[in-house]
This record gives structure tokens, sequence and C-alpha cells, in this order.
């Protein structure tokens, strides 16, 4: 089995696929890809879930909609 756990893949998926893990990196998450089953599904759909959304209109979320969440999220981040 790889020397890589399940968490620890899930938390490099991004950076394989930016092409931004060094060389030793990027061999431990292929090699473990290579030997689940689970890990692979993962990457599978997180590639599906990345077309889907590639494919999407580009929309402007309403000025309105856009100031409330921004509030929101200011609201809800302070301590």
């Amino acid at each position: 089995m790889s020397d890589l756990d399940c968490n620890e893949f899930v938390e490099l998926v991004t950076a394989l696929l930016d092409r931004s893990l060094d060389a030793a990196a990027e061999r431990r998450v292929v090699d473990h890809l290579a030997l689940c089953d689970g890990c692979q599904l993962y990457f599978d759909q997180y590639q599906q879930t990345i077309r889907a959304l590639s494919e999407l209109p580009p929309e402007r979320l309403p000025d309105d909609a856009r100031t409330a969440l921004f509030q929101a999220f200011r609201r809800d981040s302070q301590p």
C-alpha cells in the first residue's frame, strides 16, 4: 500500500490537478491513486464536477444578492 493515506490524498487533489506538486509528492499521490479504489472514485467525481462546472454559462450574481452575501459573511466571521 502507498505511504499516503486517503485523507492526505484528498488534501492534495487540487495541487495534483494544478500540477503544483513536486515530483516526489506527485509520485506518492499517483501511487496511492493506483492502489485505492475509493480515492480513484473520488478523483473521477472531482474531475467530472470540474468539467460540469466549466460548461456552465458565466452568470453574474445580482448586486443586491452579492451585497447581502458579503454582509452575512462579514457578520459571521466577526468574533
